[in-house]
């Protein structure tokens, strides 16, 4: 018993030696470094700032909504959801971060329509299914075609007839190359032999600016045009929802128009393929509680949206099936690129 005692003793002087000469680290010091230096790896997700990427320029009706989300989100999260804007290529900018992320939860995005289109039209290095952990689906838009108010149009009949007297003059501006407007734009025109210029723009602001001054003749858009039309500034001709909108419902549907159409775009938000079960868990529950909040709704009721919520498995399944439907589509108006 006396020789363990012995031993005993010198392992406690040994590690009370090595306590003594080690640097102590002041409390001060260590409340004053980013939560991330001080997280060790076992802590719970999040410890340091969510990054939310917007494929639109801020300002926009979207980019608002998704910003009143993340700012709701933080609440729940017990950390800040940033959001940075990353406009161009017809929304398509958020893929090349998700791919590039760590699946660490730190860095989503938001997944629009175009992101399922744009592989079929153009080479990419980035698949939307293959490239991304879906969380949840958020809302739809409410799409319209506008002209200014001085426009002698009433319409879509008007605008087509003036398009035939006058061929390649008409100008129509959408929010990018590819995205849903250009599609249907083309579709509409394209059955009727009809052509026209088309004027990309990055943003629904710049956008509908330029069509309520006169710089453009026609614009389609999503929700951003809301203050506009309900300003006097731009008419609105058709939506391309399944219904009429209870916000402008002397707006015929293009559908009830007899053109077969019906768009909406619904949108949700995805991190990078491979994110952690738990992790996917923490984020789709932060946001379902913020998407369901009734400021948040109340801020989607001003562009004429409503909550479109799918969980995780559901909005995967919902994006195979839009990326495959997008695939038909764009063979069915010649616009796929060729095969590699």
């Amino acid at each position: 018993m006396t020789l363990n005692r012995r031993h005993a003793l010198h392992r406690l002087a040994r590690q009370t030696t090595g306590l003594a000469c080690a640097p102590a680290m002041p409390w001060a010091a260590l409340a004053g470094l980013p939560s991330a230096a001080r997280a060790q790896p076992g802590d719970a997700f999040p410890h340091r700032p969510i990054t939310l990427w917007v494929p639109w320029p801020a300002g926009g009706a979207t980019d608002q909504t998704l910003r009143l989300l993340a700012d709701l989100a933080s609440r729940h999260l017990g950390q800040k959801v940033l959001v940075d804007n990353r406009a161009g290529a017809g929304g398509t900018l958020c893929m090349p971060i998700l791919q590039q992320a760590a699946p660490d939860g730190y860095h989503i995005a938001q997944m629009p329509q175009p992101v399922f289109r744009a592989p079929w039209i153009q080479k990419v290095m980035w698949d939307p299914v293959r490239d991304t952990t879906p969380l949840l689906q958020l809302s739809g838009v409410t799409f319209g075609i506008l002209v200014p108010t001085a426009s002698p149009w009433r319409s879509l009949e008007d605008l087509f007839q003036w398009a035939r007297q006058r061929p390649g003059e008409l100008t129509v501006s959408t929010n990018g190359v590819g995205t849903t407007p250009h599609l249907v734009m083309e579709e509409l025109m394209g059955r009727r032999g009809l052509s026209y210029v088309h004027v990309p723009y990055k943003g629904t602001s710049e956008q509908m600016l330029a069509v309520a001054s006169g710089q453009v003749m026609v614009g389609i858009n999503s929700n951003g045009f809301a203050p506009h039309v309900d300003g006097g500034r731009l008419r609105l001709l058709a939506t391309m929802g399944e219904h009429r909108t209870r916000r402008w419902p002397q707006a015929p549907t293009l559908k009830e128009l007899g053109h077969g159409i019906v768009a909406a775009s619904p949108y949700g938000l995805a991190g990078p393929a491979g994110l952690p079960p738990a992790v996917v868990r923490v984020l789709h529950d932060a946001f379902r509680q913020a998407l369901h909040d009734p400021a948040h709704v109340a801020e989607l009721a001003r562009y004429d949206q409503e909550v479109a919520y799918l969980g995780p498995e559901d909005y995967g399944r919902a994006m195979r099936e839009t990326y495959a439907a997008e695939k038909r589509a764009v063979e069915r108006l010649g616009l796929a690129r060729p095969p590699a």
